[in-house]
């Protein structure tokens, strides 16, 4: 009997278990004695084992070298191939988890069990597979239903929503702390909307402590007139039907009619449009000529989109807004994704649903206005502001490199204007990386950009006709070598690391391009380096100005040449400079202060509009 248990327990010893990662799948008969190595219940012993149990006991009647020679081989015949799930597989394979169906350990790809087709042929996204073999995983990987699922998980929109925790500032005063705190608790889910609140209250820290009837209008401004969310049905040319989202937010009035643009990109949604809006307010309120403030669009993506489609688009968003716009309550103009294309679309079905023709929307053809530059104008605008700031340090921007981020109308004419002016542009960026020209851009290579532009190619084709130039895949331009910085792609484009670089790379001067494109990590990082910040709604106020100009009676009845259009912008700029400087002296900022034009141009802004405020009551 000792003989007996010493054989069986050298039997269970000397089995081996050997992972296959290529070899017979699942539906091998050969596998059908394996158990469940995740949950799986265990199954009863096969008769070819019973029958091998009996010959171990009957080895043990046998002589001692005949028992020896049986051992052998029960060694020799035992071995068994077991399989299991390896964790390292989730590392190679992020799709694929296990879980048990019907009492049996299977494989599942989250992508196809989500967006995939069901398909006899893709157990991974229906039943799951019981094939644990990583050549099995790599087939699923390499096949078309997986392929075509990840394309549906790329277009959905629910991944282009991304949560972010909303970063709070430090800021001294308890009163201007309150604000802050009562926008996050009535919208914490809005982080663009509650980052730009939180960079104007720190702005105002010194104006609130001088006079606390500012805590209340402060308050009053925050909060929105209007906001108006409405669904826009559209028909694409294979007669499919898409409902997107249209937005449209008046901030607020008091200084005149509305003013702002009309966005069309699949991240936008209400806080964008929110903290577009009142970005806008202020950016309206600092310029020359006062106006309110508002600003919308829409999630559509016309990218990829036939003219057909997006006239369409356009006809239908324009079908449930146009009752708001006009000349005394909204001026629209263009913006990110929204064009000369666009905008033709929307004042042609404004004008035939409003019956009659007026000059409320701010286009880019002549046409519609007097100006022959209205599109140049924000651009040109970035390039004299940076002008005047150099001025003040008694300098010229002839020869300093500049960097420039974004590949759209403002980036372009922008590199136009530096060229002009006899600056050095080195770089433009699209969302997938950017290209550096280490001699600069002329006029030439600016030509060849807009090309590249127009047929919708990518910028790496630049690099095969300019040998001295190079395109960086998933990076950012701010670790070149520069002077100034003229970010004009999105908000938040800068965010700490980059800052870090542009101290590393030299720059001096940062000329907001677009709407708060730094963080606010990004922006205290600029400041302790005493890096000088030219907000966007001083040094954008450009199309403010063009937009005005435009609307006068005098540009009605002419057209500006494009020498008298520069001359008046210049002019404009000049005073939105001046009169940052002096809010930001008149409560203790210094102009060589980094933070002068940045607290400065909102200082002068809110005291505009808070004066309006208080003569028109609480209203």
């Amino acid at each position: 009997m000792d003989d007996m248990n010493l054989i069986q327990a050298q039997r269970h010893v000397v089995v081996e278990e050997i992972d296959l990662e290529n070899g017979l799948g699942d539906d091998d008969p050969s596998f059908a004695s394996t158990p469940s190595i995740i949950g799986g219940p265990l199954r009863e012993p096969s008769a070819e084992v019973q029958d091998e149990n009996k010959q171990m006991g009957m080895a043990s009647q046998l002589p001692n070298d005949d028992q020896e020679m049986s051992r052998a081989q029960t060694t020799k015949r035992k071995k068994k191939v077991v399989k299991r799930w390896r964790e390292e597989w989730a590392d190679t394979y992020k799709w694929a988890y296990v879980d048990v169906k019907e009492g049996t350990a299977r494989i599942f790809c989250s992508v196809c069990k989500e967006y995939g087709r069901k398909h006899r042929r893709n157990p991974y996204g229906n039943e799951g597979s019981r094939n644990m073999q990583m050549s099995a995983l790599e087939e699923h990987n390499n096949s078309l239903l997986h392929k075509e699922a990840l394309r549906l998980q790329t277009a959905s929109k629910d991944k282009l929503v991304v949560d972010k925790p909303i970063y709070v500032k430090a800021i001294m005063s308890k009163t201007a702390g309150s604000i802050v705190q009562a926008a996050l608790k009535r919208d914490p889910h809005e982080a663009e909307f509650i980052q730009c609140i939180q960079e104007a209250v720190h702005a105002l820290e010194r104006v609130i402590a001088k006079n606390s009837h500012y805590v209340n209008i402060m308050e009053r401004l925050l909060e929105p007139e209007r906001m108006i969310v409405f669904r826009v049905p559209w028909v694409d040319d294979r007669g499919e039907t898409h409902v997107n989202r249209g937005f449209r937010v008046h901030f607020n009035q008091a200084l005149g009619p509305c003013r702002g643009g009309i966005r069309f990109h699949p991240t936008m949604n209400l806080s964008i449009a929110k903290f577009l809006g009142f970005e806008q307010t202020l950016k309206n309120a600092l310029s020359p000529y006062k106006l309110g403030g508002a600003a919308g669009g829409s999630d559509f993506d016309p990218k990829g989109k036939s003219d057909n489609e997006i006239m369409r688009f356009c006809q239908s968003f324009m079908n449930e807004i146009f009752r708001y716009f006009g000349p005394d309550k909204d001026l629209p103009s263009e913006e990110m994704g929204v064009g000369i294309r666009e905008m033709g679309f929307l004042f042609g079905q404004y004008r035939r649903l409003a019956g009659h023709f007026q000059g409320s929307f701010t286009g880019p053809r002549i046409f519609w206005t007097g100006s022959s530059l209205r599109t140049e104008a924000t651009a040109y605008g970035l390039v004299f502001f940076a002008q005047l700031i150099l001025a003040e340090m008694n300098k010229d921007i002839k020869g300093l490199r500049c960097v420039v981020s974004g590949f759209g109308k403002i980036a372009l004419h922008v590199l136009e204007k530096l060229v002009a002016v006899g600056a050095i542009p080195i770089t433009v960026s699209d969302s997938k990386g950017y290209l550096v020209d280490e001699d600069g851009f002329d006029y030439m290579k600016i030509s060849f950009l807009r090309d590249l532009k127009s047929q919708q190619r990518s910028l790496r084709d630049y690099s095969k006709t300019y040998a001295r130039s190079k395109y960086y895949d998933e990076a950012k331009p701010w670790n070149e070598r520069c002077d100034v910085a003229f970010p004009c792609g999105s908000q938040n484009e800068i965010d700490q690391a980059d800052a870090i670089n542009l101290v590393n790379s030299g720059c001096r001067i940062l000329i907001e391009g677009s709407n708060m494109p730094c963080t606010p990590e990004a922006v205290d990082i600029l400041k302790k380096a005493n890096i000088l910040i030219a907000p966007a709604m001083a040094a954008g106020s450009g199309g403010v100005v063009a937009g005005e100009i435009e609307l006068n009676h005098e540009c009605s009845v002419m057209h500006w040449s494009p020498e008298d259009f520069e001359s008046k912008l210049q002019e404009a700029m000049k005073q939105t400079f001046h009169r940052a400087l002096k809010a930001a002296n008149d409560f203790g900022y210094q102009k060589e202060s980094p933070e002068a034009l940045l607290h400065g141009s909102v200082i002068s802004a809110f005291l505009a509009i808070a004066q309006a405020m208080t003569d028109q009551g609480c209203v």
